[in-house]
C-alpha cells in the first residue's frame, strides 16, 4: 500500500514538473516567434521602400527611353539629331559671346589715358592687348585717326558691321533646328495617322486596338519635336539677348572713341 502511494506521488510530481516546464517554455517560444515575425516584416518593408526609391530614380530616364523607342527610330532619331546639333551651335555661340564680352568702361579709360600720355600708337597698343570686338573697333578707328575724324568714324562703322556679323554667326542654324524639330514631329503624326487608317482598312473593322499604336506613335513624335524646339528656343533667346547687349556696348564705345579723338585733335 505504501509502495502504491509512493508510485502515485512520484507520478504526480513528474506530471506537475512537465506541465510547469511546458508553461515556462511556451511564452519563450511565443516571444521568439513574435520577434522573428516582426523582424521579417520590417525587412520586407525596407526592401519594398528601397525598390520604390530605385524605381523612382530610374523611372523618368527609363520612361523617356521607352517612349523614344516607341516613337520609332526614323523620325525620333532625326529629332534627336536636331537637338544635338542645335545644342552644339548654341554652346559654341555662348562660349564665343562670353569671350567677346569686354569691360567697355575700363577699355575707354585706358585708351583715353594712353592717348593723353603716349598718343595714338600707345592707344593702339592698349587695343592690341585687349580681346573682344570693342577693342577691335577701337583699333580700326585709331588706325584711321591720322587721316581725319571722318575717316576714323567710317572705319568704326564699317568694322562694327563686320563684328556684328561675327557675333551672329551660326545663330541662323539654331533657328533652323527650332523650326525643323516640330515639323518633323508633325510629319511623324501624319504618318502615324496614315498607318492607323491603313490598319483599319485592312481589317475592315473599327477596332480601337488597331489604331491605338499608330496614334500613339503620332503623339510621341509630336511631343518630342515640341520638347526639342522649346529647349533650343530658350538657348536662342539667351544668345540673342547677349548679342544685343554686346552690340549696344559697341555702339556706345564707338561714340566714346570719336569724342576722344576729337578732344585729342583739338588739344
Amino acid at each position: 500500500m505504501k509502495k502504491l502511494f509512493s508510485i502515485l506521488a512520484i507520478t504526480a510530481m513528474v506530471f506537475a514538473g512537465t506541465f510547469s516546464a511546458k508553461a515556462t517554455v511556451s511564452p519563450i517560444i511565443l516571444s521568439n516567434a513574435n520577434t522573428l515575425a516582426a523582424t521579417t516584416a520590417v525587412t520586407a518593408l525596407q526592401d519594398e521602400e528601397e525598390a520604390a526609391v530605385e524605381e523612382e530614380s530610374r523611372g523618368f530616364h527609363q520612361e523617356l527611353k521607352d517612349r523614344f523607342v516607341e516613337g520609332g527610330p526614323a523620325f525620333m532619331g532625326i529629332v534627336l539629331l536636331c537637338l544635338i546639333l542645335g545644342l552644339a551651335f548654341a554652346i559654341e555661340r555662348i562660349i564665343y559671346l562670353y569671350l567677346s564680352t569686354t569691360n567697355t568702361q575700363k577699355l575707354a579709360d585706358d585708351v583715353e589715358e594712353a592717348l593723353k600720355s603716349g598718343g595714338v600708337e600707345a592707344a593702339k597698343e592698349v587695343c592690341r592687348n585687349t580681346k573682344g570686338p570693342v577693342a577691335s573697333i577701337y583699333y580700326q578707328g585709331l588706325d584711321r585717326a591720322d587721316e581725319s575724324i571722318d575717316a576714323a568714324e567710317k572705319a568704326v562703322i564699317a568694322y562694327g558691321g563686320v563684328q556684328m556679323g561675327q557675333l551672329e554667326k551660326n545663330v541662323s542654324w539654331i533657328s533652323l533646328f527650332i523650326a525643323i524639330a516640330p515639323m518633323l514631329g508633325f510629319m511623324g503624326t501624319v504618318i502615324g495617322m496614315i498607318s492607323a487608317f491603313d490598319k483599319i482598312e485592312a481589317a475592315g473593322d473599327m477596332n480601337p486596338s488597331l489604331v491605338a499604336g499608330g496614334i500613339k506613335i503620332a503623339l510621341l513624335t509630336t511631343v518630342f519635336g515640341l520638347i526639342v524646339a522649346i529647349i533650343l528656343q530658350v538657348f536662342y533667346n539667351f544668345i540673342i539677348a547677349k548679342i544685343d547687349s554686346i552690340v549696344n556696348s559697341m555702339e556706345d564705345a564707338s561714340i566714346t572713341l570719336i569724342d576722344m579723338l576729337v578732344d585729342n585733335k583739338n588739344k
